[in-house]
């Protein structure tokens, strides 16, 4: 790993070298200069420090990357059922392996399980490894992790990919600290090199940039990506894809979680599922003119969604919450009302099928990525449009 060491001789003036730390991470103390852990590493110091900070790049041994073969998807069970972003996970897989010819490996952990991995070959595994044991039947992270543990170590997947789930996000950097390497979280976009470095891009900073993340010298590469990200993938025959079973020893099985009982949890339609969506901005002036997006929501078999602004504010549930601090949608109409279109918005929404922008302002960037804008006031559009489709189911 890269540090910043500093050449104390060449200190003149201390004080003008901790201005030059947006972050506030250089301290001056009796005339020595320190780097404090509020290091962010955006190397403006050394840039501009005239040779005062120096960037060290720590020795690191070469790891063997043709040891290390296949892309990996840790499937996900819910309630019986492969949770979807498993599917899209192993299309995205499926894309990767094939620029580097390597296999599609999936892990399907649980109680009663087996036969759900055929459905993991229709989506795309060449080879599926089956931990089907009843300490499995809930999601417990000690044994969990130790059951992928052991896959990975046996199969030494080049890239491993898990879903942006609580679960998968609680299991993912328990697994990359055990193989101390590296772990990008939330990534919106995957590619992947000829050496088979896995090419992570997320957005960074409050999704004022994108960050684009390699792990060169460890192996293997972990990511976890949102449902809804990537499209479910075509199905395909399931004859050739291979199932290995296995089963740890008891005492990899234990936990230091006890569950008493568990109760199914009341089902709650989220706007992920929704095929139409209307999504409320800032251009919004009131709580109660949501029931005017409301209305238009309804009338198209929709869900009222909207901006962290608006939830913030307490006008909207944080289940209705779209984009990086919220949910990930991809409805095949989505309607954004006074939605100003930022980073964060919009790579929570960017993949829906149609997209239609009202907006009151021209240089709004929500209309660089609508398929329709309609540049005015929504308290004019919308009871507009309200009437129409009233109009047209009258007529019908």
């Amino acid at each position: 790993m890269a540090h910043i060491i500093i050449h104390q001789e060449k200190v003149a003036d201390p004080q003008e070298l901790v201005r030059l730390c947006p972050f506030g991470a250089i301290e001056a103390d009796g005339g020595r200069v320190e780097i404090t852990s509020g290091c962010r590493m955006c190397r403006n110091c050394i840039k501009r420090g005239n040779g005062v900070f120096e960037l060290v790049e720590d020795a690191s041994p070469a790891i063997d990357k043709s040891r290390w073969r296949g892309i990996a998807v840790i499937a996900e069970v819910e309630e019986g059922a492969v949770h979807p972003v498993t599917f899209e996970l192993l299309g995205k897989a499926k894309e990767l392996a094939a620029k580097i010819g390597h296999p599609v490996y999936a892990l399907l952990i649980g109680s009663g399980v087996t036969p759900l991995a055929g459905k993991l070959a229709e989506y795309g595994a060449d080879e599926i490894h089956v931990y089907d044991q009843e300490a499995f039947r809930y999601f417990r992270i000690e044994p969990c992790t130790a059951a992928a543990e052991d896959f990975i170590r046996k199969v030494r997947p080049s890239a491993v990919l898990v879903g942006g789930t609580p679960a998968g996000r609680s299991l993912a950097p328990r697994l990359a600290a055990r193989f101390r390497t590296g772990l990008t979280a939330d990534c919106t976009r995957l590619d992947i090199s000829e050496n088979t470095d896995l090419d992570q891009i997320r957005p960074a900073y409050g999704g004022n940039i994108m960050a684009h993340i390699n792990t060169p010298r460890h192996r293997p590469q972990f990511a976890t990506v949102r449902y809804k990200i990537f499209p479910i993938p075509a199905k395909t025959a399931a004859s050739a894809a291979k199932i290995v079973t296995v089963r740890l020893p008891p005492e990899k099985l234990l936990s230091g979680i006890e569950i008493l009982d568990a109760e199914p949890k009341e089902k709650l339609r989220g706007i992920e599922e929704a095929e139409v969506i209307v999504a409320a901005g800032r251009g919004v002036r009131k709580p109660e003119d949501l029931a005017m997006l409301q209305e238009l929501a309804e009338l198209l078999d929709g869900r009222l969604a909207g901006t962290r602004a608006l939830v913030e504010a307490g006008w909207l549930d944080a289940r209705c919450q779209i984009g990086l601090s919220g949910r990930t949608v991809k409805p095949k109409l989505i309607i954004t009302c006074g939605v100003s279109g930022a980073v964060q918005f919009a790579a929570g929404m960017n993949g829906s099928e149609r997209i239609i922008a009202i907006n009151s302002d021209p240089e709004a960037p929500i209309f660089n990525i609508a398929h329709i804008g309609i540049r005015g006031d929504l308290y004019r559009i919308v009871p507009e449009l309200i009437a129409g489709i009233k109009q047209s189911r009258r007529e019908d």
